[in-house]
């Protein structure tokens, strides 16, 4: 099971307040150490690039949650590279375990999820793993780090 450390990413510190489904903003905030303002500014200057249509309704917003097309071309500003763990028909391969995850600071996409993950240990305001079953989908790294 991952140990979990509660971490807002810095939302407190900018002066937000109550609960939110931010975790993509917090994600990049806690994986990468960018100001979690600054990462929130980000996210709506992507999200002026998006469009809607008859499935997608909405844009991403850093307060209510980041699609993952526009999660992908942040991080690849941010010079970070995708592994994908799983593909069609493969099942669960890699699950939200320290001991099925790289060290360093990777960022795991979960169902309807994103989650920084440190040194094998989760950096989120609540336990995402599911006790250790949690299937990830992929990660985000920083392939210089």
């Amino acid at each position: 099971m991952m140990k979990t450390t509660y971490n807002d990413g810095g939302r407190e510190d900018a002066g937000y307040k109550g609960k939110t489904g931010d975790c993509g903003t917090r994600a990049i905030a806690i994986a990468t150490g960018l100001d979690y303002q600054d990462v929130y500014d980000m996210i709506i200057e992507y999200a002026k690039k998006e469009r809607t249509g008859k499935r997608k309704k909405k844009i991403s917003h850093p307060r209510t949650g980041v699609y993952v097309n526009t999660m992908k071309k942040i991080m690849e500003a941010l010079g970070w590279k995708w592994k994908a763990t799983m593909g069609i028909g493969t099942g669960c391969t890699v699950h939200l375990n320290p001991d099925e995850l790289p060290k360093g600071r990777i960022i795991c996409r979960v169902s309807r999820h994103y989650v920084a993950v440190v040194d094998g240990e989760i950096c989120d305001t609540h336990d995402c793993s599911r006790n250790g079953g949690r299937c990830v989908y992929g990660y985000w790294y920083e392939e210089n780090a």
